[in-house]
């Protein structure tokens, strides 16, 4: 009898075969949970930043890089933890059948398990048998040992998740707040100009299109100073894009319902910072047609970005906001934001709820913006 499990075991062994190496999910997650802790220690820091808004971008934009770190590190975690549970509890039989084996090896005197009825030849193939099978139901005892430790060490790392992230997102809801403040208390701006709120208002009712609404910008305009920015042109292609996120339409590329805009759309999470691309003065913000809350910047003459989705809109029009500054935040960001992401929320993108429109017009005529952005990286 037992040398009959023996040999079913050694068929199991060999065609078992070597496991695939896998990416360590608590490794990653504990990686997500130091950066954490590294961006809480910059928003103190902050506080007493000499450019606190500036300070306080970069401190943002790392509980994003965290946040989104400790997510997927939580979706790894548990799609491992699943992936081990449903082998473990398809081995059950396997499994017993490895234990009682190995107790009987280890309870039964070396010798009554060489003897073989056959006489000396069927002992000595029955010990050289042995002797090939122990390693391996070793070995195999070691994985399954391996595979319960490492599932004991997940289903504890997802204990604590829900802490750290609650943490996190509390102190990311805190750079936002903190950043609001500093903008609001930043002097020292330049000013272009002045905008006429009359007459910003009667040039948004009276807009049928985004072109109506560009060539009539320079009405709501007074005392305003004559010349231009640097300019962007010899950045071409090389722009940061104002949000982190991924393309999730392209230019003139229709949506469901068949319409199609000049712009791209970026998939992009909650509470997101929206930046300059560049030093730009800011020519509009507010609603605006069926774009929602947008931003125009004019980075040069001639030259108009396009920001439209924002939730919050940072600046007043006609002030000049250096490049890298805030310009808005996303919306989104609810109470339930701390809760772990599941699986296959993840894997839906159900994280980057929110999409920001992106529109690039060169002397009134829209251009593609993917010539002006790096968009080569899904941040």
């Amino acid at each position: 009898m037992l040398r009959g499990t023996i040999f079913s075991f050694g068929l199991i062994l060999i065609l078992a075969g070597a496991s695939m190496a896998q990416v360590d999910p608590a490794a990653a997650a504990r990686e997500a949970a130091r950066k954490l802790e590294a961006a809480t220690d910059a928003l103190n820091e902050a506080e007493g930043a000499r450019n606190r808004v500036r300070a306080l971008t970069q401190t943002l934009r790392a509980y994003e890089d965290a946040l989104a770190a400790m997510r997927e590190g939580l979706r790894r975690a548990a799609v491992r933890e699943a992936a081990l549970e449903r082998e473990l509890r398809s081995r059950e039989e396997e499994t017993a059948q490895l234990l009682g084996v190995l107790q009987t090896l280890s309870g039964a005197p070396a010798p009554s398990l060489l003897l073989h009825p056959a006489g000396p030849v069927g002992t000595a193939r029955s010990g050289m048998i042995l002797a090939e099978v122990t390693p391996a139901l070793n070995r195999r005892a070691e994985e399954l040992r391996r595979k319960l430790d490492e599932m004991r060490v997940l289903g504890a790392l997802r204990e604590t998740a829900a802490e750290q992230l609650k943490q996190g997102l509390i102190g990311a809801q805190e750079a936002r707040v903190a950043l609001s403040q500093a903008i609001a208390d930043r002097t020292g701006l330049p000013r272009r100009f002045s905008a006429d709120p009359v007459k910003a208002a009667l040039l948004v009712a009276a807009t049928e299109s985004m072109k109506d609404f560009a060539a009539g910008l320079g009405q709501i305009a007074v005392d305003e100073v004559e010349g231009s920015l640097p300019g962007i042109s010899d950045r071409k292609g090389e722009l940061p894009l104002p949000v982190r996120g991924r393309i999730l339409r392209r230019a003139e590329e229709p949506d469901a319902a068949g319409i199609s805009r000049p712009g791209i759309l970026i998939a992009t999470r909650p509470g997101a910072v929206v930046t300059t691309p560049a030093a730009a003065t800011l020519r509009y913000r507010g609603p605006l047609l069926d774009y929602g809350n947008v931003a125009i910047l004019e980075p040069e003459a001639g030259i108009l970005l396009v920001i439209a989705g924002l939730d919050v809109i940072y600046g007043e029009t006609g002030q000049v906001l250096p490049g890298g500054s805030p310009v808005g935040l996303m919306g989104g960001v609810t109470h339930q934001d701390g809760a772990v992401v599941t699986a296959p929320e993840q894997e839906t993108g159900a994280e980057r709820s929110e999409t920001l429109y992106i529109e690039v017009r060169k002397d009134n005529s829209p251009v593609d913006p993917e010539d002006w952005f790096r968009t080569d990286k899904d941040d």
